[in-house]
Formats: C-alpha cells, structure tokens, sequence
C-alpha cells in the first residue's frame, strides 16, 4: 500500500502542471541553490524544475515541491543521476561549488570549481546540448572559457547559449547608484561591461539610465563599490557565507529574461559575459539581446569617458589572465 502511495505520488502531474519551460538548477542545494530553486518554482514560464545535487538534495525537493506554484518539481541525487536531470532541459542554471570565505579572492576557488563545472558540462554536452546554459560558478571569469572547451570538445558548442551570469553586478550598479541619486532601484539602469571579478567589473556610469552626472568623487566611490560588493558581503557575514542571497535574485532576474526570450519576447537585453568581438579578448561582458537562440546579438559598450576607458584597459589586462587560465585548465 505504502509503495502504491509513494509510485502515485512520483507519477502525479509528471507532464508538468503549467506551459513552461523545462529548467535544471545545478548546485540546488547550496546556499545560492536552495533560494535560486524556491524563486524559480514561483516563475509562471517553469513548467518542470530539476534540482540537481552531490547532497541533501530529496530535502530541498520535498521543501519546494509542497509551493503551490504551477511548475512539478523532481529531485536528483548525486553523479550517477547527473544525466536524467539533464534530459530534455530547456535552461540549465549552474551555482554548484564552493563559496568564497573570508580573505579568499575568486581565483582561490579556482581549482575546485574549475573540475565540478567541468564535469557538469560534460553531463550538458551529452543530454541536452541544445540547452541555454547559465554560469554562476566562480570564478566566471574562467569558468565560462572552461564550459566553452568542454562543448568544443564533444561538438556540441554553441556559443549563443553560453552565458556567464554578470547580473549581481547589475543589481547592486542599480542599487549603489539609485542610492546615489536617492532614486528607487527599479527605475535605474547601469550597463555593466567586462568581466565578474574585482577591476574587471566595469560600471559604465556615463550610461545610466536616467540620464545623470557623477562626480569625480562620486564615480571613483560608486566603481569601487560595485567593484567590491562581493567581498563586502563576505566579510559582513564574517565566515557564514558569501552572497548567496542577492546572487539568488539576480540569478533568477536573468534566467527569467532567457525564458523571456526563448519564448520569443521581444527586445529583451540583459548584461552578460558570452564570448564575444566587443574587445580583442574571446569573451567579455556587455549588453546582449537574449532571444530564442540564446545571445542573439551583442551590443558593442558605445561611447566611453576617461575614466571608463582607463578602467577599460585594466579590466581587459586582468581578464586576459583569468580567461587563459580557464583555457589552460581544459587542456590538461
């Protein structure tokens, strides 16, 4: 009786309870992936939702799974369930990987990060290599490049559909700024171009929308902060975590502008780090218009003043390391 009960249970709604999309949160049960997974259980376009984990993932499913929100939501445990989470999936969102801690810079995750990522795009490649792939695992900067020569590896890249996620230095551009101009969020725009590490975050503060002035002052302080609002959480959170939960919401503000896309939406632009003619560098981040071929078209940064050009040639000397050092991994 009870196994009836629990076979009912798996098979009920298995073709998905809403028209949507099918998405795969890979990493679903670390501090970015739990709330990444409850916000998309709440987005309408979310049809089927596979959390994907190495732990604790039946928790988190059998958590999310009671929302009475439209999208069905099924549970992967650890390697060997790797590929039937991928099977069939529209959008993958990889937050897998270990946080950064206090005094650690991006690049101290590098060894870590740099193998699960690889392993997770090696599952992509094989079971949904037409997928839209979203890159949160730091540092992106060398992750991405990573996933870039894993697909080319297996035949199967598509550079469109690679996209490192850039939108928490968007977010808090927005948020800094808006502050700033004692505007609320919402109705502010920064650009934010070149890479998701330290100087090679570049806010192109000549290019808010509305249109506005800084000071001298007032740009160095804004860039700095925008440059450094990782390491301001980490440290206020002083051992138990880095941003897990505002990369959480910009993770799912991006994803939901791919879906938005995918569906055919018109002139949806988002920033985001995809490989890339902008710069003489193979990948860099800018405005790019999401569609149902993932990245449709880049955008190139447009008129730059002094500082953002000196801030410019920083950012790219920096990414051209981290870039090289991606590549490099894959080559071993």
């Amino acid at each position: 009786m009870e196994e009836n009960s629990c076979l009912r249970q798996a098979k009920c709604r298995a073709k998905g309870g809403a028209a949507g999309f099918k998405v795969a949160i890979l990493g679903a049960a670390g501090g970015i992936g739990q709330p990444l997974a409850m916000l998309m259980k709440i987005n309408p376009l979310v049809s089927v939702l596979h959390l994907y984990d190495v732990v604790n993932t039946p928790g988190v499913t059998a958590d999310i799974s009671h929302m009475d929100t439209g999208a069905v939501v099924r549970g992967f445990l650890g390697q060997p369930q790797l590929e039937n989470a991928l099977t069939g999936v529209d959008l993958v969102i990889i937050p897998a990987g270990v946080p950064r801690k206090p005094g650690m810079t991006r690049d101290d995750l590098f060894n870590i990060n740099a193998g699960i990522v690889r392993t997770l795009c090696e599952g992509i490649a094989k079971c949904c290599p037409n997928a839209t792939v979203n890159l949160i695992s730091n540092p992106v900067n060398s992750t991405v490049p990573i996933a870039a020569e894993v697909f080319k590896k297996a035949g199967t890249y598509d550079p469109k559909k690679l996209l490192g996620v850039t939108m928490l230095d968007v977010v808090r551009a927005n948020t800094f700024v808006a502050e700033v101009l004692g505007l609320d969020p919402r109705d502010v725009d920064v650009p934010v171009v070149g890479g998701h590490a330290g100087v090679t975050i570049l806010p192109l503060l000549s290019q808010v929308k509305p249109p506005c002035s800084f000071t001298q002052e007032e740009t160095e302080y804004l860039t700095n902060r925008i440059q450094n609002g990782g390491t301001e959480v980490v440290e206020a959170k002083a051992g138990a975590g880095s941003a897990t939960l505002s990369m959480a919401y910009a993770a799912v503000k991006f994803a939901d502008a791919c879906l938005r896309g995918l569906r055919g939406d018109a002139g949806v632009v988002e920033c985001a780090f995809v490989a890339s003619q902008v710069t003489e560098l193979p990948f860099f981040a800018s405005k790019v218009r999401l569609g149902r071929q993932g990245a449709e078209e880049i955008f190139q940064l447009g008129p730059l003043n002094e500082y953002e050009r000196i801030g410019l040639e920083k950012a790219k000397k920096e990414l051209a390391g981290s870039i090289q050092k991606g590549i490099s991994f894959s080559k071993k």
